[in-house]
């Protein structure tokens, strides 16, 4: 089943190791065949992976988009969990569904259970913030 596309005026994807950059324009077109592909908003780079459950993100992230390196990926990933659950040992739910879907080799869908694991995060580093101004 091919996966439509919409761009907007100066959009970028990233499709199969390629980046492409959307014109001045709206525009839509179908991906017919199977193939690693993420939006602008998805991607994550280094500078703003600036939290664990981001640098989780980012992990997972190249390991869709840089298979060749998977192992050092992989590697990095359970370094990072391990860190994680030491310091956060409620998120261990999410984490599990995310690395059996890692596991299973289903890094998309990985990534989009991630974004839930950093607005958990999130969630927890402002009722931190909030609970020391209290004191």
């Amino acid at each position: 089943m091919p996966l439509k596309i919409s761009l907007k005026p100066g959009e970028k994807l990233y499709i199969g190791g390629a980046v492409v950059m959307n014109g001045e324009s709206h525009s839509e077109f179908s991906v017919l065949n199977s193939t690693t592909i993420l939006r602008e908003k998805d991607i994550l780079t280094e500078e703003t992976a600036n939290s664990p459950c981001r640098r989780i993100y980012l992990t997972i992230q190249l390991m869709y988009m840089d298979p060749e390196n998977l192992a050092q990926h992989h590697s990095n990933y359970w370094m990072l969990v391990k860190d994680v659950l030491e310091a956060a040992p409620s998120f261990e739910g999410l984490i599990r569904e995310i690395s059996e879907l890692i596991l299973d080799e289903n890094y998309y869908k990985a990534l989009k259970v991630t974004k839930k694991l950093i607005n958990r995060e999130t969630e927890v580093i402002e009722h931190a913030k909030q609970s020391s101004e209290c004191v």
